[in-house]
């Protein structure tokens, strides 16, 4: 079965509700710009409400989504941005490290692993823990992403006991690359990726989510960097991406609303 077909489909929001989420809306001739930079896991749903955002508070937003370490490497190297939207734990790290400023910490959505082939392929089974643990062993090929999922799936498979089996089956996808890419072009026969990322893409088929009892949750949060000089930019844009108004895009985009 095909999960991308089990999202809810549109946006039901009145420009009024839309409105009422965005307090603050600055004049249309001195907009701020508002930089973010975040993992690709959260790059269609930032997409969609950021322009959503923009129409209704007259504040610019660039964003730039790259792979999550990467995302992080370049914060603690000092680049210039105003809000990162990362992995909590991502978060927590810029936090210590002063990069991020103490109690910004906004969580987001959460969101869940899934399984993918290519478009066409013979349809695995992945229901149980044991079907997905046969599965893997079976895949001639198979990735994950360097971000929490893969992290996760390291371990996961490492418990297994089969992780020196599989070692060399294991095709490392290059950060900010989807998974499912990887999958479409025929690179690699069963991938792992959050839902959010192989939602949309061509060519690949969602066998479903994790089973429950083998299931990672990210949440995936923004952070308000302690050089902005746009506080009440930031401040109006969070207080958006955390509203009911949200709701419908992320559901939409295969994340859960915290």
């Amino acid at each position: 079965m095909n999960y991308s077909n089990l999202m809810i489909s549109g946006l039901c929001m009145s420009m009024a509700s839309l409105a009422a989420a965005v307090p603050g809306a600055v004049a249309a001739d001195s907009p701020a710009t508002i930089r973010i930079i975040s993992s690709m896991a959260t790059r269609q749903v930032l997409a969609e409400l950021i322009e959503q955002f923009e129409k209704q508070s007259g504040y610019k937003v660039e964003i730039e989504s790259v792979g999550g370490v990467d995302a992080a490497k370049r914060v603690e190297a000092g680049e210039a941005f105003d809000v990162v939207i990362l992995a909590s734990n991502a978060i927590d790290k810029l936090i210590d490290s002063g990069k991020v400023a103490s109690g910004s910490r906004v969580d987001l959505v959460k969101s869940g692993i899934a399984i993918a082939v290519r478009e066409g392929s013979e349809a695995v089974d992945v229901s149980s823990e044991q079907a997905v643990k046969q599965a893997v062993l079976a895949a001639k090929t198979l990735s994950y992403s360097t971000g929490p999922s893969g992290v996760y799936l390291t371990g996961l498979f490492e418990r297994w006991g089969i992780a020196d089996q599989i070692s060399h089956r294991i095709v490392k996808a290059p950060p900010g690359v989807p998974v499912g890419s990887l999958i479409a072009k025929g690179e690699v026969e069963l991938g792992f990726q959050q839902l959010s990322e192989l939602l949309h893409l061509n060519g690949i088929v969602i066998l479903g989510p994790l089973p429950a009892d083998i299931q990672m949750m990210t949440i995936f949060s923004a952070g308000v960097t302690v050089n902005t000089a746009h506080k009440d930019a930031v401040e109006a844009l969070l207080n958006f991406l955390a509203s009911p108004a949200a709701t419908q895009v992320k559901v939409n985009q295969g994340m859960e609303p915290i």
